[in-house]
């Protein structure tokens, strides 16, 4: 029984490896991640600004060269599956900086959970209604409930509940740089000066891009939305299933 579990669990890493191991797998990794690199370097110069995040600058560079190249999306998946399965051992180190903060959340207590857990529900429920309204396929339903959390999280829940993994990386992606466009004039309009105020829903709403956003504007907000991003994607990543 466990030799049998243990070669079930091992079978999807061994497949991965057996497709890295030839040289169109190389070929692509490599461009992926120069691209990435590329994009990192641009994001970084012109301060970090939400339009030109590195994974839309890189997703972008991908999908045009498969267009010259004429490689179907679902080859250059399978090319690709390395990236893919790392977003497991990702999803496992958001627990890093959830560690990190620990003694900050134990400090705001439940008030931090409380609204972390309000923002996580009244966003992607508000979304999931407007294309329940327009009569969306039951998939893309499934999978906007799911466009609050960071990539690894969103991709393997919505995989979970019926939804589609690549549209909901999409979906996150829009959500993170929509948020972060939207939340300094927000803030200027509603006068949201507290730092945590600030920091906290751009994590548990806007995820990563919303995490490099409150960086951005300040340590504080910096902790707190990597403590809303984490409580968040957690949050939903378990209850999610459980629902559906």
């Amino acid at each position: 029984m466990a030799v049998t579990s243990l070669a079930q669990t091992l079978t999807p890493v061994f497949s991965v490896v057996n497709h890295t191991l030839s040289w169109q797998s190389a070929a692509w990794l490599g461009i992926t991640l120069v691209f990435y690199s590329f994009a990192v370097w641009v994001f970084r110069r012109l301060n970090n600004h939400p339009l030109i995040h590195p994974l839309t600058l890189t997703a972008i560079a991908v999908g045009v060269l498969l267009g010259i190249t004429d490689t179907p999306v679902a080859q250059y998946h399978q090319y690709a599956g390395l990236l893919h399965w790392l977003l497991g051992p990702a999803t496992v180190a958001l627990a890093v900086p959830l560690f990190n903060q620990w003694q900050r959340i134990r400090h705001l207590g439940w008030p931090l959970l409380l609204s972390v857990a309000v923002g996580g529900v009244i966003a992607p429920v508000l979304a999931w209604l407007m294309v329940y309204i327009m009569d969306a396929p039951l998939a893309i339903q499934m999978t906007m409930l799911v466009k609050s959390i960071t990539s690894p999280l969103a991709m393997e829940t919505g995989a979970i509940i019926g939804g589609i993994p690549a549209l909901a990386a999409a979906f996150v992606i829009i959500t993170g740089i929509v948020g972060a466009l939207a939340a300094p004039l927000t803030y200027r309009v509603f006068n949201v000066t507290l730092p945590e105020a600030q920091g906290v829903p751009l994590g548990s709403v806007c995820h990563a891009v919303g995490t490099a956003k409150a960086l951005h504007m300040g340590e504080i907000q910096g902790a707190l939305a990597t403590v809303g991003l984490c409580v968040n994607g957690v949050m939903t990543a378990v209850v999610l299933p459980l629902l559906f």
